[in-house]
């Protein structure tokens, strides 16, 4: 299995809601994709990011097919701006 596990910090804060709504819509578009939650930011708790992706994928190839997914790739296109980008993939 290959966990995948993106942080973003967003250009403006506000729109991290929005962001995971359309990061949300990504969720089972590819066979071999186990487990997909996204997360925001909650209030009164420590964070360096504002958005958290945590999946989980049967392999290497069930990744790579969600990464070049046309609805991955517009997702990722039309979403507000992020200021960063933090990825840490491995295997289980």
């Amino acid at each position: 299995m290959i966990k995948h596990i993106v942080m973003w910090k967003m250009v403006d804060p506000a729109e991290a809601t929005r962001f995971k709504e359309l990061l949300d819509t990504c969720k089972g578009i590819v066979p071999g994709m186990r487990e997909f939650e996204v997360a925001v930011r909650a209030e009164g708790f420590e964070a360096n990011h504002d958005v958290a992706l945590y999946s989980v994928f049967d392999d290497a190839a069930a990744l790579q097919s969600y990464i070049v997914h046309p609805h991955h790739k517009e997702v990722v296109a039309t979403s507000p701006a992020r200021a960063s980008r933090s990825v840490f993939d491995y295997q289980t």
